[in-house]
């Protein structure tokens, strides 16, 4: 297994790719496992979708841009460990958001708040800021491309989209959501179109990322191949 002890150089982990791949997922395991600080890009933009939500900017899905942008000073995101989870949970202003986030409702609008170029400019530049001391693992659609574009190690995930449906499915049903597989699967469908072909830092693969397609490997298959690359990207041989 490797540690950070491995090393004395910490770098910066960019992990991009599509949703429902379990970035987030991968992107914890990677943290506890070398030590370094996990920052979900993605609950974020969720966040702010929530929050917007809230404050009337979406109204029948429809995004508001210009009510969104006002409400931008208003929001603060900050992460707070979780001892029981063995991980962060975000919060806004002062209240934990973990679960309301990753509602069908949000998923549906995270796409068009995303693509906001005043939301953007918001949230990369707190990305920026938390990740300056390095030995940070930071996952989302434009962290190796936009936000870090001089990781050490940059990852693009992707899956099948029956795949990662499937997947978001199990994960809303087990938490008692009343959804259908045909809804989520468009969903998937719909924020892929969106991510790859907004205006503002599209949805792409870095040149110098490497590839993990995650289709039918287990998570520990999944941190074997992460071992490999992390000895690449440190220079360590072994």
């Amino acid at each position: 297994m490797c540690t950070d002890r491995d090393t004395n150089k910490k770098i910066v982990i960019a992990i991009d790719g599509f949703s429902s791949c379990g970035k987030s997922t991968f992107a914890k395991a990677i943290a506890r496992r070398l030590g370094y600080i996990f920052i979900d890009t993605g609950a974020m933009y969720r966040a702010v979708t929530l929050y917007a939500l809230e404050h009337g900017a979406i109204r029948s899905g429809m995004v508001d841009e210009e009510a969104v942008v006002r409400l931008l000073p208003d929001i603060c995101i900050d992460f707070r460990f979780n001892p029981e989870r063995g991980a962060s949970d975000i919060y806004v202003d002062g209240d934990r958001v973990e679960g309301k986030i990753r509602t069908i409702e949000v998923s549906n609008c995270v796409s068009a708040v995303s693509s906001i170029c005043e939301v953007r400019a918001k949230l990369v530049a707190m990305q920026q800021q938390m990740g300056r001391r390095r030995g940070v693992v930071m996952d989302g659609r434009d962290i190796g491309t936009t936000v870090f574009p001089d990781a050490e190690l940059k990852i693009f995930m992707t899956a099948r989209p029956s795949v990662r449906a499937r997947r978001r499915y199990d994960e809303l049903r087990a938490k008692g959501d009343e959804v259908s597989y045909e809804e989520i699967l468009q969903n998937v469908l719909s924020r892929d179109k969106a991510d790859m072909t907004r205006a503002i830092s599209p949805l792409r693969k870095a040149d110098d990322a490497v590839v993990l397609d995650n289709s039918c490997m287990t998570v520990a298959e999944q941190m074997e191949w992460f071992e490999k690359e992390f000895r690449r990207a440190i220079g360590d041989g072994r």
